[in-house]
């Protein structure tokens, strides 16, 4: 798998929290440490994409 589709593999998934995030936020019977779940799944994603972004830049 080249770089570029795995940023946008990665942005899909990124994507798709989103959207499960969302959901999870207007949902009163969520656990909020579903949505603490979410939340870090999200930012481990989007700090993947970043760091291959950057050494891409290289």
């Amino acid at each position: 798998m080249t770089i570029q589709a795995h940023l946008e593999s990665l942005a899909k998934k990124h994507g798709a929290l989103e959207e499960r995030l969302h959901d999870a936020l207007t949902s009163p019977s969520i656990d909020d440490r579903e949505i603490a779940e979410l939340k870090r799944s999200k930012l481990r994603i989007k700090d993947e994409m970043e760091r291959l972004r950057s050494s891409t830049r290289h």
